[in-house]
């Protein structure tokens, strides 16, 4: 499936682009829709956050 249709969260710019874009390396996706995209940074905390549960039960 081509990646041109899809949305990206760019960290360089800090705004969500459409298709071809920057460079994969300085943006996180992609993700099905726009609105999803724009919600990059707190979909990642979150799962930072989860992670960081489970490893600190991990170690109990």
């Amino acid at each position: 499936m081509p990646q041109d249709d899809k949305w990206w969260y760019c960290l360089k710019h800090n705004r969500v682009e459409h298709g071809p874009g920057c460079p994969n390396k300085v943006r996180m996706g992609p993700y099905p829709d726009e609105a999803t995209a724009a919600s990059a940074l707190t979909i990642a905390a979150e799962r930072n956050e989860a992670w960081d549960v489970s490893d600190e039960e991990e170690e109990l």
